[in-house]
């Protein structure tokens, strides 16, 4: 039908603009973030790009639901401000005739954000976890950022270095302090560079330096000059990543059916029905003056959006904590939204049938 291909064409090309607008405004918020952590030493600046793919894609569930129920409300508040359905309503059409066209549209959407809920998002985080670790696991000489104090993983050194060198680990003016049974040490040297010795353990050789040693609040400071100088660097043993119900596989929280298991295994399925919810909601909710403003629409959905997830949210921590049943709380909030829906399209209806009526 001419219609319903037109419809599609309208709300995928809405779609587009709205999901590259707010994947943009997703990946800006993440990535300041992440550089801020990669400043401050807390993750390595290599891996910022990663982490911010892992991060997109754990979003991206609430980002598509978002997309879908935004598009379908623009487009038909356009044809309600255009007063193409002033014309569609006298042709004799009803307002639920755009629920096959919304629906054609929205159930790809939908089971793609099922798919994203369910399964990639929590392999999405586990990733992010096992990269973080691996770069947590890395040695002292690793992890130091030129121009920036970093403490070593034992927490018994800080490392200082002005600048890096070449590809094979040679730094320049280094500082390092480190306290042994009361006592502080200090070294500078002009640069460095690392050895691996024949037992396997790896050293950072410092040449042309100073170390000075002594106790603060005494003068017995000793001073000692040096060519070459040897600190064995310290390897962190590799752990596991920690193991969280936002990261287990769906079938794992199934096979340990605990009510903290049931909560996530509660909002990972509501994702694809806030995603088909909000898409009839749209229908019903597009009803625009062509005298009143453009942006209260969309402000309403948005209050709409947040109190629905909100209360997703709710029905997980309820279950998680024991006071609701999971087979109650599944789908008492779907349910409830989806009772709103049919009222708000038997509202719609009425006043079509009372137009009819008085003409």
């Amino acid at each position: 039908m001419l219609f319903h291909r037109a419809a599609k064409r309208e709300f995928s090309q809405t779609a587009a603009t709205v999901f590259v607008a707010l994947f943009a405004i997703l990946l800006t918020t993440q990535l300041i973030r992440l550089l801020g952590q990669a400043a401050g030493g807390k993750i390595a600046s290599e891996g910022v790009i990663a982490l911010l793919g892992f991060g997109a894609i754990n979003y991206l569930p609430t980002l598509l639901s978002l997309t879908l129920f935004i598009s379908v409300l623009m487009t038909m508040s356009r044809a309600y401000r255009d007063s193409e359905m002033a014309i569609w309503f006298s042709a004799g059409m009803p307002l639920t005739a755009w629920v096959r066209p919304v629906l054609s549209f929205a159930l790809p959407l939908v089971i793609l954000v099922g798919v994203l809920s369910i399964f990639l998002s929590p392999w999405a985080l586990t990733k992010s976890a096992e990269y973080r670790q691996r770069m947590d696991d890395r040695d002292d000489v690793s992890r130091i950022t030129p121009g920036a104090f970093q403490e070593s993983t034992q927490a018994e050194r800080v490392f200082f270095v002005e600048a890096v060198a070449g590809d094979e680990g040679q730094v320049k003016n280094v500082f390092v302090s480190s306290v042994h049974q009361g006592r502080l040490g200090v070294v500078v040297a002009a640069e460095g560079h690392t050895e691996v010795s024949p037992t396997g353990d790896r050293f950072l050789v410092l040449d042309r330096g100073r170390r000075y040693e002594g106790q603060p609040g005494f003068q017995d400071y000793r001073l000692m000059e040096f060519e070459r100088y040897g600190v064995r660097i310290e390897t962190k043993e590799g752990r596991g990543i920690e193991q969280s119900r936002k990261n287990m596989p769906v079938w794992e929280l199934l096979l340990q059916p605990t009510p903290g298991n049931l909560g996530e295994v509660l909002w990972r399925v509501g994702m694809p029905i806030l995603a088909f919810n909000l898409a009839l909601l749209a229908i019903p909710l597009s009803f625009v003056n062509p005298r009143a403003g453009r942006t209260n629409n969309l402000l309403f959905a948005l209050l709409t959006f947040m109190i629905y997830s909100n209360m997703i949210g709710i029905s997980k921590a309820w279950v998680a904590q024991g006071k609701l049943p999971f087979e109650i709380g599944v789908w008492a909030v779907h349910a409830l939204m989806f009772m709103g829906i049919l009222a708000l399209f038997s509202k719609r209806l009425l006043v079509f049938s009372w137009g009819r009526l008085w003409r």
